[in-house]
């Protein structure tokens, strides 16, 4: 390990002012943060091992240094949390891990360990360097090792976390960790959901999370993680994309990396918020990505005259489809909202901007129906254009759409300040009185007909409004 790395460890104000007060005491720096130190990557996480004192007290101790947030991870495992008030990034605040090696011995507890380059160690007071299985040179390398393959068995989830820092590094993969994951696949169902769907979400923060996807793939991973991709693999190329459906879904993720990375500087931070989940929009618009297609397995038909493939109505298929995928993951309400609302809309930018002379009215409509999620949807659009490019794609149809979407994303931050979305006229409490009718499907119909006329700039009043449910109503045969 270079000084360089050493010196940013050394000098990190935070690592500084702990060593600085417990001069005595055998304290570590491993994990994730020693990794970042090499790969030149900025860390807030800081994992500390202490020996010789307990934990908790150590931890406890930090608390009151740092005027902090004391968390209690898991007492079992003595493992505490502390995090910084005043840390500058609220959505990644400076965190501090504490814990006592395993079986009180460092040496045990980095062979338990899943990855080499996750299993080295720096002394904070004397900078000494403990790398017992090479991760150091695997780091500079770049390549994904593991210490012991029954390390796997040990926690399943361990498989997924090598994609994870695929997706994260890009480091390439050992044949023997392939071997490895190929061989406990099956495993991965062990490990609860809410583990499982962490990992994913930090793999689809990555920047190479379209290698990853690919890699999986090849291990059996991916279809026992997400089992809708036996169905994306049985629909072949067709005239209007040049990859079958999951290698399609795989490239709309690599095309919306892509897009992040050209994008202007508004776009890059609205899709750096963390909105909901824990993770960035980012990471949830390639995982909408990923999925964006599902539904068309189940609606797909081929024309007997002309052989065309078609998919009809694929996007409200899919969005209803991936509602229990997600919830099977212990996703949130908002994530699975949000992510079958990208489902349900991927379409939408690109046929509203198809049109000839589109108006502002029609594209002021679309605004307010995606509300925040505008960029979002745009940046969707825009990569699964990209990747769809079969033989009656042409580079002019491409370009246009690109264009035309570029003028939809221009109007919305033109227009940002009138596309909050108009406050509904009537509830459905008072749609049933109005119309003397019980609760059903027919209230939430009218509702979304009435919101839709407001929309579109249709009605404008409570007096309208009511108007317009009575004369749907009249009119429903």
């Amino acid at each position: 390990m270079n000084t360089t790395v050493l010196n940013k460890i050394k000098n990190d104000e935070i690592l500084a002012k702990i060593a600085e007060k417990f001069p005595d005491k055998k304290i570590y720096i491993v994990g994730g943060t020693v990794r970042d130190c090499i790969t030149g990557k900025e860390f807030h996480d800081r994992d500390l091992i202490v020996e010789g004192i307990e934990a908790r007290d150590f931890a406890l101790e930090l608390h009151k240094m740092f005027n902090s947030a004391y968390v209690p991870l898991d007492e079992e495992n003595k493992i505490y949390r502390v995090v910084l008030k005043d840390s500058e990034n609220k959505h990644n605040p400076d965190m501090i891990d504490v814990t006592n090696p395993i079986e009180n011995s460092l040496t045990r507890d980095l062979m338990r360990r899943d990855l080499t380059i996750n299993a080295i160690a720096v002394n904070i007071n004397t900078g000494e360097v403990i790398d017992l299985f090479g991760g150091v040179a695997d780091l500079q390398t770049g390549v994904i090792n593991y210490i012991e393959e029954m390390n796997f068995k040990d926690d399943p989830l361990r498989l997924l976390r090598v994609y994870r820092f695929q997706a994260s590094l890009g480091f390439e993969i050992s044949p023997e960790v392939i071997n490895a994951v190929c061989k406990y696949s099956d495993l991965i169902e062990k490990p609860a959901r809410e583990r499982v769907l962490y990992e994913i979400m930090k793999l689809f923060e990555g920047k190479y999370s379209a290698k990853a996807l690919i890699n999986m793939n090849k291990t059996w991973l991916l279809e026992k993680i997400f089992p809708i991709v036996l169905e994306l693999k049985q629909v072949p190329p067709n005239s209007h994309h040049h990859l079958d459906l999951l290698n399609h879904s795989i490239e709309v993720v690599n095309q919306i990396q892509k897009l992040y990375e050209i994008s202007p500087s508004n776009v890059r931070e609205h899709l750096q918020k963390c909105d909901f989940g824990g993770f960035s929009r980012l990471a949830h618009i390639k995982l909408a990505g990923f999925l964006h297609d599902i539904g068309k397995f189940s609606t797909w038909t081929i024309e007997e005259d002309t052989g065309r493939h078609r998919f009809i109505k694929h996007d409200d298929v899919g969005a209803k489809i991936v509602k229990p995928i997600l919830k099977s993951l212990s996703a949130s309400n908002k994530q699975i909202d949000y992510i079958s609302t990208m489902i349900k809309n991927h379409i939408y930018p690109s046929c509203l901007m198809r049109e000839e002379g589109v108006n502002e009215k029609a594209m002021l409509k679309y605004c307010r129906k995606l509300g925040d999620n505008v960029i979002d949807n745009i940046i969707l659009a825009k990569a699964d254009r990209l990747s769809a490019r079969g033989e009656a794609i042409t580079t002019e149809i491409v370009e246009q759409n690109l264009k035309n979407l570029d003028i939809l994303q221009a109007f919305y931050f033109k227009e940002l300040d009138k596309i909050a979305p108009p406050k509904k006229l009537l509830n459905g409490k008072e749609v049933m009185e109005i119309l003397n009718i019980k609760q059903g499907s027919l209230v939430g119909k009218i509702l979304n007909k009435m919101y839709d006329a407001q929309l579109n700039g249709e009605l404008n009043s409570r007096e309208e409004a009511i108007t317009f449910v009575k004369q749907m109503f009249a009119n429903r045969g």
